[in-house]
């Protein structure tokens, strides 16, 4: 985490990730390295986007820890060997982060998969998901958060995904459960796109 932006956050957020993910192992390597990616362009868009009043302290110490549930998935590809599904682990994060006190840092974990969630689409996907919470991001910096994650992949660290990248891919997971239509999580991904996308191309 650059220092500058450490200065920003009212707290360390590589010393929570730290309590759940031995600092010499791989899948912490690998959490802060997505992580710091995320959070870096989540700022770079609030900043030229600073007629929306991005709380910007909370917003980089969100993108920071929105995936810090990962280390308790079945997902050895990233180096964790938990026992939930990949899919859970915003609910999880969420979880651990309630537990620290942190509940608008749950927020965004618990919000911040593909595009966001909709409640027939976890009916319809089967998703091992309560029904009693919306999934979708609400606030801006839930949204930054979700909008910043959809360019980078935890597999290849580092390399920025296209938007037609990342529109393809959640057009073909659209089509893989059944669902009907258009794909609304392309849809919602296009709406985050015309909010923060003003001077996306410098970072992009």
């Amino acid at each position: 985490m650059k220092t500058n932006n450490i200065q920003l956050c009212s707290f360390n957020p590589i010393e929570l990730i730290a309590k759940y993910y031995p600092t010499s192992s791989a899948a912490f390597n690998l959490l802060v390295s997505h992580s710091t990616d995320v959070a870096e362009l989540a700022l770079a868009i609030a900043r030229r986007k600073s007629d929306l009043n991005i709380d910007q302290g909370f917003l980089y110490e969100a993108a920071m820890l929105h995936d810090i549930g990962i280390f308790l998935t079945n997902s050895p590809y990233i180096y964790c060997y938990g026992r939930e599904p990949y899919i859970k682990h915003g609910l999880i994060g969420a979880r651990i982060l309630r537990q620290h006190h942190l509940p608008r840092h749950a927020l965004v974990a618990e919000r911040h998969t593909s595009s966001g969630l909709s409640i027939n689409e976890i009916i319809q996907e089967n998703l091992p998901f309560p029904l009693d919470r919306s999934y979708m991001p609400e606030s801006l910096e839930e949204k930054l958060v979700c909008y910043a994650d959809c360019f980078y992949s935890k597999v290849y660290l580092g390399q920025r995904k296209s938007e037609e990248e990342i529109t393809k891919k959640m057009a073909r997971t659209w089509r893989k459960y059944g669902l009907e239509g258009e794909p609304q999580n392309v849809k919602r991904f296009e709406e985050l796109h015309a909010l923060f996308a003003i001077g996306i191309n410098t970072f992009l």
